[in-house]
């Protein structure tokens, strides 16, 4: 999975596209039972939990709704691979098996397409050795994808059932296919996110406002232009912008507890198959979508002078992925987009309470799987703050994180 969360402040590039604000552009509230910081996947689900919930809660972001990284081009919804299985394998095996069933409901709520298909995913297996490991993995989906009820496969073959998706040179040693993954359109998603909050009662959305600093002590978030608001509870769904806001929870931690990450992906306007499965290899996804553009991407920079602009490293790509599927060569390209992802230190999402503000919950850090997971996730936060105990692995708890930044 390779968009993430809209990082609040980041004002990240996402097109030419428009996307409608949940009660458009309110007045930022003297206080609310439930604040949430950042308008990107993580914000928007926790914002429609809450919603559901019926709880008093303001939901703020620096720019427009969906807008920064959540409003990428990619959307693939990759499961990890089947061996050596985890409770974190488990955790995202439930969340995108689930997520089936979120989206159909959001979008019968809205009447509004979230883009979302189960096509499966083709890993072209170019080199002899892998395809005893592909065996092996085959093996263990039998195991481990075969839950709730529904079982899927990680299937080896001798060639594509999809002449030309890859192209045969990639296949010397066969073909995967692994009938698990999925997609959906990002900024389908979340404009469909944000028309749920608009049709609901509990929820308002402040537009335009970038949080500066969470005072713990006296339960206010304070921005920069010098506004505040008291809260119950906080969630920081903010992107990488969550990190420092949370760092300043706490004494000067030897390192911070999470970094920007850029990532540069593309649009082909292909007149593609929707049908045809996601196609990975050694890095590049491409995602074929709805209206039959091919989406591809994406970089991972953790260095990097211009976050919002792309550039040869995408052109790179664009190349692989025209040498991998040769039919695409002359297929324009008629998007490039640069964002930043939320990668925590210890690389798995941070979700959970600070344990020195039981308020102030972190809801961030899904790199890569943020699109995959967050509708859970955001279920876990608001366990939080209702004090419950949260149903995920121990090493996406935010106070491991600190923990590891600590050292």
């Amino acid at each position: 999975m390779s968009n993430a969360d809209n990082p609040a402040g980041a004002g990240g590039q996402s097109g030419e596209r428009t996307i409608d604000s949940a009660r458009g552009a309110a007045t930022l509230p003297a206080s609310a039972d439930l604040v949430i910081l950042g308008g990107g996947i993580m914000g928007l689900w926790a914002a429609v939990k809450a919603e559901r919930l019926g709880i008093r809660t303001v939901l703020v972001d620096s720019g427009k709704l969906g807008r920064g990284t959540s409003g990428g081009l990619l959307g693939a919804l990759m499961p990890h691979m089947p061996d050596k299985w985890n409770d974190k394998k488990q955790f995202q095996f439930d969340a995108l098996l689930s997520l089936e069933d979120e989206v159909g409901q959001i979008e019968a709520d809205t009447g509004l397409s979230c883009g979302y298909r189960r096509t499966g995913r083709l890993i072209p297996l170019p080199k002899s050795h892998l395809r005893a490991i592909a065996f092996r993995h085959s093996e263990d989906a039998a195991t481990h994808w075969d839950q709730a009820g529904r079982r899927f496969h990680w299937h080896v073959a001798d060639q594509t059932p999809h002449p030309g998706w890859p192209d045969a040179s990639f296949c010397e040693a066969g073909i995967v296919h692994d009938t698990f993954a999925a997609r959906v359109s990002p900024r389908k998603l979340t404009e469909a996110l944000g028309a749920s909050l608009n049709a609901g009662r509990h929820v308002t959305v402040v537009e335009g406002l970038t949080a500066s600093r969470i005072d713990g002590v006296s339960s206010r978030v304070e921005f920069a232009d010098g506004t505040s608001i008291a809260f119950g509870a906080c969630i920081v769904a903010a992107g990488h912008q969550a990190f420092p806001l949370i760092e300043g929870l706490s004494d000067p931690l030897p390192q911070p507890i999470g970094q920007p990450v850029k990532g540069q992906a593309a649009l082909l306007r292909a007149g593609a198959d929707p049908d045809l499965p996601l196609l990975y290899l050694n890095g590049l996804y491409l995602v074929p979508h709805d209206n039959g553009d091919i989406a591809l991407g994406s970089t991972s920079e953790e260095a990097f002078d211009q976050p919002y602009s792309t550039d040869h490293q995408l052109e790179d790509l664009v190349a692989r992925a025209r040498a991998l599927v040769p039919s695409l060569s002359n297929a324009p390209v008629v998007e490039r987009w640069a964002g930043l992802r939320p990668k925590a230190i210890d690389r798995d999402p941070m979700v959970g309470p600070h344990p020195d503000n039981a308020n102030v919950i972190a809801l961030t850090g899904g790199f890569k799987v943020s699109f995959g997971v967050a509708h859970l996730l955001a279920e876990a936060a608001l366990d939080a703050v209702s004090g419950r105990i949260m149903p995920v692995p121990a090493s996406f708890l935010l106070e491991n994180h600190l923990s590891v930044a600590s050292r």
